[in-house]
């Protein structure tokens, strides 16, 4: 068994299915998912600690100032961060940790922890984002405009991150993110890091 885990960031424009692609990935493999906090309210079906911690914008600003995220971002009106100290815990345990967070936390992530493996998880094309994002029925005309602004931007960031998963089908996606997991687990570097 390694002796640290790996941390892996996966993250993509709201609307292209990180969350529906991760659940699947979570079924194959043993991983420890973080759970996010937000400021937004819970969607239909959503349960506090198990698909988010939902915090008051106070509470968020304190645990902020308290540096208890390992990263947080404002996006679409709404704050998200990632606790800290359950990630750590999990990567010094020995177990690989999988953060779903936003293109902006993402890169905070990579400059805290540059070790961390950055997957992108794309759409086939702008069009069929807007379709997703339109299809959704969560969200008023207004917020699905500001939605695919920010996805126009974030788009252009993609190839800064170690990889790129064009989300075409659920199946293709998954097995894409499972690929990238097992070669990263057989790195060199990472095998003889736990040698010594």
């Amino acid at each position: 068994m390694r002796k640290r885990g790996i941390l892996f960031v996966v993250t993509g424009p709201s609307g292209v299915g990180k969350g529906t692609v991760l659940t699947e990935v979570r079924k194959q493999k043993d991983v420890y998912f973080s759970i996010s906090a937000t400021t937004r309210q819970p969607r239909a079906g959503e349960q506090e600690g198990i698909h988010y911690f939902f915090l008051t914008r106070q509470q968020f600003e304190q645990k902020v100032a308290e540096n208890g995220f390992l990263e947080h971002a404002e996006f679409s009106g709404n704050c998200y961060g990632t606790p800290a100290e359950p990630v750590d815990t999990r990567l010094e345990a020995g177990e690989d940790v999988l953060l779903e967070i936003e293109v902006q936390g993402a890169m905070q992530v990579h400059q805290a922890r540059p070790e961390a493996v950055r997957i992108f998880l794309a759409p086939p094309s702008y069009e069929e984002l807007e379709k997703r994002l339109t299809g959704r029925g969560t969200e008023t005309e207004e917020a699905v405009r500001r939605r695919l602004e920010t996805a126009k931007r974030e788009l252009k960031l993609a190839p800064e991150f170690d990889y790129i998963v064009v989300n075409r089908t659920v199946e293709q996606a998954v097995s894409d993110v499972l690929a990238i997991m097992q070669a990263e687990s057989c790195r060199a570097e990472r095998a003889l890091l736990d040698a010594r």
